[in-house]
């Protein structure tokens, strides 16, 4: 049987969600009446990262345990949790301006550190989640480990420092 090539759709995929989120930051900020305060959403973000970062741990260990089906409905749950993150963090930065953090010193430096790995991670882990992602539904076991093998460390990152951002960006909303 032959496999079939993920990559084409991943690539397109790829292009997309990044361009989408590249694309808002050169954007002016939407002047129109919302229904409801934007504010909220940074932390909805937040909550979403956290919930990512506790599933993929839960997947991890499933899989560290041989559990398969239980590895698989966390990652979905990942995958559902990034989604809803996406979605939030792409209609936040399209309805407002990004907020500049406040804090001055090492502080800056760190926040600065931190935003700046989980900016180019947060790239990075896109094509990866979704080759990985694509792998192991298709089955192809070993291709999957490969590439799992760095997404797993990579999307965890990127989902805490998600959370770590927030946090230390939060006083300045």
């Amino acid at each position: 049987m032959k496999e079939r090539n993920y990559t084409p759709i991943v690539a397109v995929l790829t292009v997309v969600i990044v361009a989408l989120v590249a694309i808002l930051f050169f954007l002016p900020a939407y002047h129109g009446e919302v229904g409801f305060d934007v504010k909220i959403l940074p932390l909805l973000n937040a909550i979403f990262n956290s919930f990512t970062f506790l599933a993929l741990v839960v997947a991890l260990i499933a899989i560290l345990r041989k559990n398969v089906r239980m590895h698989r409905t966390f990652i979905g749950l990942a995958f559902g949790t990034t989604t809803l993150f996406l979605v939030s963090y792409v209609t936040y930065h399209y309805l407002t301006e990004s907020t500049p953090y406040g804090g001055e010193g090492i502080l800056k430096t760190i926040y600065l550190f931190i935003l700046l790995t989980h900016i180019v991670l947060a790239i990075v882990v896109v094509p990866l989640a979704l080759l990985s992602l694509a792998r192991g539904i298709s089955g192809q076991v070993e291709k999957h480990r490969k590439i799992a093998r760095w997404t797993m460390p990579i999307w965890l990152y990127v989902s805490l420092t998600g959370v770590i951002v927030y946090l230390m960006i939060s006083p300045y909303y």
